[in-house]
C-alpha cells in the first residue's frame, strides 16, 4: 500500500489490508492512513532446504498481484546481501485475499544458485504488466566482485505457465536483452558529465544525509558550481555525490578555492568509509579508510584540476596545473573493493563525489565522467 487512495477506490472496498514481513498482515482504516487491530499472521513463508548456504530466513518485503482470478503473494527470503546465494523470490497464491495461501510449486522462482554467475544475491520481484499486456519482473542483485556497486535492478520477462503460475524467462542474465524483432536497441543511460549550466540535483547530483537548507550551499551559474564550505572533512561535510553503475570509469573536474577551503574529489560509501584527493592552498590530502592522511606539498596553490581513476577497484589519482593539458601521477594508489554493504552495512555503494570543507567556497568547474 503505497501513497493514496481515490475515494471511488475505497468505496469499492470492503476493507484494506496491509501485508507486512514475516506472513503477517494489519488491516487499514478507510483513508488508508492508519491501522486497525493489531497485526496477524496469515502466511508461514516457503522455507527452501536446511543446507543451503544465506544470509538468514527473512521473509520480507511481501507484493501482492491479482491475476487471472487469484491473488499472488510474492515474497523475498533469504536476506538480502550476505553469501551471494542467499537472496531469493518465492510466490504463493490464493483465491481470496483472506487465504488459504498455496506455495508454488517451482519456490524459489529466483536465485543466484553459484557464485560464478553474473548477478549475485538476487531477490525482492515485482511483476507488472506492459503496455502490450506482457509482464515482466523487477528485482534486484549485486554484480559478481561488484559490491561495491550497490543493488542493482535487473528487469526479466514473466510467462504464466498452463496451471496458472508465472516464471521468469530471463535465461543467461550476464547479457541484455534481445533487441525487438525488427527493431532497434533502446537508448539508455544518462551521461554523468556535467557543465554546470543549470541545477542537476536529483537527477545527477544528491548530497549525502542532507541536514535542514543543505541546499542553500550550491548555486550553479556560468559553467561553475559552487559550494559552501561545510564541517571540517568529508565525514561531516555533507558531500556532494552521484551514481555510477560502471566497473571502471574515471573522473576530472577543474577545482577552485577560497582561503580557509579544503576540497576535492572522493569515491564515497558513507561518513566512515571514503577515499579520495584533496587540497588547501598549500597542502593536498589524501582520504584512505575514512581517515584523512599524508598531506604533501601542493605545487599548484588555490586552483588546479584533479582526475580520480577507478579502474576494477584500483584507484589512482592524477593532478595538474595547467587545466588537464598535462598530468602527474599523484603518490598513493588504492584498492577499494571492500568499500562495501558486507563490510560496513547501510546498503548502499562507492559514488564518485565533490567536497568543500573549512570555511569559505569551493567553485568546481566542466566535470567530467568517461566509462573506461
Amino acid at each position: 500500500v503505497r501513497g493514496h487512495f481515490r475515494p471511488e477506490f475505497l468505496n469499492r472496498l470492503d476493507e484494506i489490508v496491509l501485508f507486512l514481513s514475516g506472513g503477517d498482515r494489519v488491516r487499514l482504516s478507510a483513508d488508508g492512513l492508519s491501522t486497525v487491530g493489531t497485526p496477524e499472521h496469515v502466511y508461514d513463508p516457503w522455507h527452501y532446504p536446511s543446507d543451503w548456504v544465506v544470509e538468514g530466513f527473512s521473509p520480507e518485503g511481501p507484493k501482492i498481484v491479482r491475476h487471472g482470478g487469484y491473488f499472488y503473494l510474492i515474497t523475498a527470503v533469504g536476506g538480502t546481501a550476505g553469501p551471494p546465494t542467499g537472496h531469493m523470490v518465492i510466490a504463493a497464491r490464493a483465491r481470496s485475499i483472506h487465504g488459504p495461501w498455496e506455495d508454488c510449486p517451482a519456490n524459489p522462482l529466483v536465485r543466484t544458485r553459484d557464485r560464478s554467475e553474473r548477478w549475485w544475491s538476487r531477490g525482492h520481484a515485482s511483476l507488472v504488466e506492459g503496455p502490450a499486456g506482457d509482464w515482466w519482473a523487477l528485482y534486484h542483485g549485486y554484480e559478481n566482485g561488484y559490491w561495491t556497486l550497490g543493488r542493482q535492478t535487473l528487469l526479466d520477462p514473466v510467462a504464466w505457465t498452463a496451471d496458472g503460475w508465472f516464471k521468469m524467462m530471463g535465461g543467461d542474465l550476464s547479457r541484455p536483452l534481445a533487441k525487438p524483432k525488427g527493431g532497434s536497441a533502446m537508448p539508455h543511460g544518462m551521461a554523468l558529465s556535467d557543465d554546470f549550466q543549470a541545477p542537476a540535483l536529483g537527477t545527477r547530483w544528491s548530497f549525502f544525509r542532507p541536514r535542514p537548507n543543505e541546499t542553500d550551499r550550491l548555486s550553479v551559474a556560468n559553467g561553475t558550481l559552487t559550494l559552501t564550505a561545510s564541517g571540517t572533512a568529508p565525514v561531516d561535510s555533507a558531500p556532494l555525490l552521484l551514481i555510477a553503475g560502471d566497473t571502471a570509469y574515471r573522473f576530472d573536474c577543474e577545482i577552485e578555492i577560497d582561503p580557509g577551503t579544503t576540497a576535492g574529489l572522493l569515491l564515497f560509501y558513507d561518513d566512515t568509509l571514503y577515499c579520495g584527493l584533496g587540497f588547501d592552498q598549500e597542502r593536498f590530502v589524501t582520504h584512505q579508510y575514512g581517515q584523512e592522511r599524508g598531506r604533501p606539498h601542493n605545487p599548484h596553490g588555490h586552483r588546479m584540476r584533479l582526475r580520480v581513476t577507478n579502474d576494477r577497484h584500483i584507484v589512482t589519482f592524477d593532478t595538474s596545473g595547467d587545466g588537464g593539458r598535462t598530468w602527474a601521477r599523484f603518490d598513493r594508489g588504492m584498492e577499494v573493493s571492500g568499500y562495501h554493504h558486507n563490510v560496513r552495512g547501510g546498503f548502499l555503494m562507492l559514488r564518485p563525489g565533490l567536497y568543500a570543507a573549512g570555511t569559505g567556497n569551493a567553485r568546481f568547474r566542466d566535470f567530467r565522467f568517461t566509462a573506461l
